[in-house]
């Protein structure tokens, strides 16, 4: 039988792998609190240098993958070309991720490449404080407690005004970690596996339980919310329409006395009913400018009924509002003609709202949490 986490044991020493566990936990923290402070400098680095950010970007990345295979090649002698197989893999996978699923924008497809070296640190930290252990666990830890750590950041980011939180950043960190993981294995090999132990089971279970919870909270916070129907109309928001009513009140009275005039600060919490009125009239803008008279007045239609308030006050966006003057409106309404009538659906949240229950969500992740907490266990047969 394999031994427990005792210090006894020298691969298995619980102080020292708690010490560089408090090591990790501590740096990863700032790393995902940091978000603001990120966000602020690749602000300053795009209006100081509008044609050379995503150069400097994919220079800081090239960087770190140099100095990645300069810690393999010079930290052990041994197996020199198994590790860096492992890292020409890692790159290969990141960079093929990137180029299949990144954005059509240089600028953010190269942050989004730049996420790779941020969780190729949070992994290598945890890989560093669990290498040692013998019994297989090293890795799946390692992995989970990463992918933690980036849904955690997803979720403050998403809180945070100017920044995304959505679950395809939450799986483009998955990539970047299972990339550490490799990268982490490279620099620093794990000790010899021993063979899988029962305390590994327990260890990756308790984790993987902890990471569907984790996972359940993000999907609620960011990603659930219902569809709105107002006749032949409907759309998706994270508010029922009792919600969204409440909220326009609270902010017509807020906003007649301080209107949205300057851009929130970077730590404060960002107004999800302004973003989403906001993008009904991003969308009717960009229908109408594109010939689409029909989506434009129904994205002009819900803004009307459910986000007037976005449409009169004056803000950092447009100090004249966004309702449309009459002349428009009834150019508008002349060119829509019978397309009033059509049912529409709106499309203008570009990120994914899931109407599920959240009662249904929460009984599944829990099962599922219970389960994986306590292992699947076969009826015993007298």
């Amino acid at each position: 039988m394999t031994p427990p986490l005792t210090s006894s044991n020298p691969r298995h020493d619980t102080s020292a792998i708690r010490r560089r566990l408090v090591v990790a936990v501590l740096v990863t923290c700032a790393l995902v609190l940091a978000a603001p402070f990120v966000g602020e400098a690749r602000s300053w680095l795009r209006r100081a240098f509008p044609s050379l950010f995503s150069a400097i970007v994919y220079a800081v990345v090239g960087l770190a993958v140099a100095g990645a295979i300069a810690a393999s090649l010079l930290r052990q002698h041994a197996r020199r070309g198994r590790r860096l197989a492992l890292l020409g893999t890692a790159v290969l996978v990141a960079a093929g991720y990137v180029a299949w699923t990144g954005s059509s924008d240089p600028s953010i497809r190269a942050v989004e490449t730049f996420h790779f070296v941020q969780y190729g640190v949070i992994t290598l930290l945890f890989h560093l404080a669990w290498r040692h252990l013998d019994d297989g666990s090293a890795v799946t830890l390692t992995a989970l407690a990463a992918f933690i750590a980036g849904i955690a950041e997803e979720g403050y980011q998403w809180f945070l005004p100017a920044r995304v939180g959505e679950l395809r950043d939450v799986w483009l960190n998955g990539v970047a970690i299972l990339c550490g993981v490799m990268a982490s294995q490279a620099i620093a090999p794990a000790a010899p596996y021993a063979g899988w132990s029962p305390h590994a089971t327990r260890r990756t279970r308790r984790m993987l339980a902890v990471v569907i919870l984790a996972l359940a909270a993000f999907i609620h916070a960011v990603h659930l919310g219902v569809e709105v129907r107002d006749g032949h109309v409907s759309f998706v928001s994270r508010y029922t329409p009792g919600t969204l009513a409440r909220l326009a009140r609270d902010r017509e009275a807020r906003w007649q006395i301080t209107p949205p005039l300057v851009r929130p600060d970077r730590w404060s919490r960002e107004d999800q009913y302004m973003t989403e009125g906001l993008q009904h009239v991003q969308a009717r803008n960009t229908a109408w400018t594109n010939g689409d008279a029909v989506t434009a007045w129904h994205e002009n239609t819900i803004l009307e009924r459910h986000f007037a308030v976005v449409l009169d006050t004056p803000s950092y966006i447009s100090t004249t509002g966004h309702r449309w003057p009459p002349q428009q409106h009834r150019d508008a309404a002349a060119r829509v003609g019978d397309g009033v009538s059509r049912p529409f659906a709106s499309h203008a949240y570009p990120y994914p709202i899931y109407t599920w229950s959240p009662l249904a969500l929460w009984a599944a992740a829990l099962t599922a949490a219970a389960v994986v907490w306590r292992g699947w266990r076969r009826p015993r047969h007298p």
